[in-house]
């Protein structure tokens, strides 16, 4: 235990739980006391590194299997994750918040023509994942479908995503969307926005909004989110819990 340390970004408790739905009666946060202790988040962090190291063995396992049966080398394998989780970052320790730490999932990809020891950059989808098994599959992208394959970008084709700005939304609680280095965070509910600088701080500790200097990166990005609400069919009103930003 003593090994295991708290995370940079570590609060005893999130400011705004309650108001995005983060609550100590949901399911994920009532996994540790109110207010958070180093103690209590270390047990936390403890048990999701075994489970990692439990989920390394049996994909080994996986790999092993599929090293004998001789087909290895004519084989795509896709490994992700549905979503993070908090485990002890800003007072949160499940995944119902729009934090780096809950939206990023692990994706790691291995095949034929994919050449292995790089890392890309480029924003996806985990959907995409399906788009590019029926790339692989030589079947037609659906009209419906609305990610792509990724094979241009792991074979090296190309080093553009086609998703140019992230969404990020949960229930009615919770927008954010990405562009860049830049992203920002809506709470509707109590008309509170976050800026965060996601290169030069990757643990989203410098909330940035309320800085003067950095309003039209705010405004941009709003507009922006406005945008991807339309074209997911996001019917959220923004417009009434932040009238400032336009």
């Amino acid at each position: 235990m003593s090994r295991i340390k708290v995370p940079a970004s570590y609060l005893d408790e999130y400011p705004y739980k309650d108001d995005i739905g983060n609550s100590a009666r949901l399911r994920d946060e009532k996994l540790g006391p109110f207010p958070r202790t180093h103690h209590a988040v270390k047990v936390h962090r403890q048990e999701y590194y075994a489970i990692i190291e439990h989920m390394d063995t049996q994909i080994g396992r996986i790999l092993d299997a599929l090293e004998k049966s001789g087909q290895a080398d004519n084989t795509y394998i896709f490994f992700s994750a549905d979503h993070g989780l908090g485990v002890g970052h800003h007072g949160l320790f499940g995944k119902q918040n729009l934090y780096e730490h809950s939206t990023r999932v692990p994706f790691i990809a291995a095949g034929p023509g994919i050449k292995g020891g790089k890392k890309i950059a480029a924003p996806i989808y985990l959907q995409d994942v399906m788009a590019t098994s029926l790339d692989l599959a030589g079947a037609k992208r659906p009209k419906q479908v609305e990610f792509q394959s990724l094979m241009p970008l792991l074979n090296g084709k190309t080093k553009e995503s086609e998703v140019k700005a992230v969404y990020g939304a949960y229930l009615g609680l919770q927008r954010s969307v990405t562009v860049g280095n830049w992203k920002l965070i809506l709470y509707p509910k109590i008309s509170k926005a976050r800026l965060y600088n996601i290169k030069r701080d990757p643990l989203e500790i410098n909330d940035q909004a309320a800085d003067e200097s950095k309003a039209k990166v705010v405004k941009r990005l709003y507009k922006r989110l406005l945008r991807l609400q339309k074209e997911h069919a996001d019917t959220l009103d923004l417009k009434a819990a932040f009238p400032k930003l336009g």
